[in-house]
């Protein structure tokens, strides 16, 4: 398979396994280039790219970015927290009067879910999403299955546990279906009011002890408690959160194996992980920042030889 089967990327749930085999084969010389002493290409130096931030990031923002301007594009960055969209303007008409400006793709974060969606069937740009509320963040759970696979040689018959807050989490739900996807196990570990009520029929298991779920997996993703969607308290309080839930050091090490410790970022240290577990041997997470910008090299690079044609 030498291109994608899709046109944009919307959601992880819209691609095929060897999309994924082709974006992750693609990522591994973006990973060469990048760790070049010159680590740009000119692959893409006619295209442009919209970056449309509606909600904040840092993280995904600079790493899109960066991913862009490493293979040449040319770069645009709105932030709507700063734009017409305060004074009311619709989605659509920000979009259009940005491609107005020849836009060829489009990079957005909204907090309404399926946002990307409804754009990619009004504007002719290709639509990347860098997560649409509390439903995907496909990007995030590409480089996620990829650092997996950096580690551990693959990603089928891995057994991997989300732990943390699965109810408003869209890197969870991307990646369920990134691993289902590529033959994984996936377990979700949680508060029981912190996951979704029908989360067995997407093929996963529920572990409400953290224990037991440490000492079944391979791979432990540990997610944040994303404070700020929540409208109700969904547990007492951090500190409770973090006794039945937090990993520390000493918990890691009385395991009688090796895991892989994974998290999204931004870390609250000291509630899911304690800064000894986020700095150890056994975490990743510096590595799914690194592969972050090759994974999303990838993507761009994939959907934009599509434009070309």
């Amino acid at each position: 398979m030498s291109e994608l089967s899709v046109n944009h990327l919307l959601g992880i749930k819209y691609l095929k396994k060897e999309d994924i085999k082709l974006i992750f084969k693609t990522a591994d010389h973006f990973k060469e280039v990048i760790n070049r002493p010159i680590k740009k290409v000119p692959s893409l130096r006619d295209i442009t790219i919209a970056n449309l931030f509606f909600e904040n990031s840092t993280r995904t923002r600079l790493s899109f970015e960066l991913a862009e301007k490493r293979l040449s594009a040319d770069v645009i960055n709105f932030s709507a927290a700063s734009s017409s969209v305060k004074k009311g303007e619709t989605l659509i008409d920000t979009v259009n009067n940005i491609l107005s400006m020849k836009v060829d793709m489009v990079v957005m974060r909204h907090p309404n879910p399926g946002a990307g969606i409804f754009l990619s069937k009004h504007v002719k740009a290709s639509i990347i999403n860098a997560g649409d509320g509390a439903h995907e963040h496909p990007t995030q759970a590409l480089l996620d299955s990829y650092s997996i696979k950096e580690r551990l040689g693959g990603v089928k018959g891995k057994k991997v546990v989300i732990v943390g807050d699965i109810l408003h989490s869209r890197v969870a739900l991307s990646n369920i279906f990134a691993l289902k996807l590529q033959g994984a196990e996936v377990k979700v570990c949680g508060p029981k009011t912190l996951i979704p009520k029908h989360i067995e029929s997407l093929g996963v298991k529920v572990e409400t002890d953290l224990r037991k779920a440490l000492e079944w997996c391979d791979v432990a993703n540990m997610l944040r408690v994303q404070n700020e969607r929540m409208e109700i308290s969904y547990f007492p309080s951090t500190r409770e959160y973090t006794q039945q839930f937090g990993l520390n050091k000493k918990m890691l090490d009385s395991l009688n194996k090796e895991i892989v410790i994974m998290h999204p970022g931004p870390i609250n240290r000291g509630v899911e992980i304690t800064s000894d577990v986020a700095d150890s041997e056994n975490a990743i997470i510096l590595d799914q920042v690194q592969n972050g910008v090759a994974v999303r090299m990838a993507v761009i690079y994939l959907l934009a030889s599509k434009i070309k044609q």
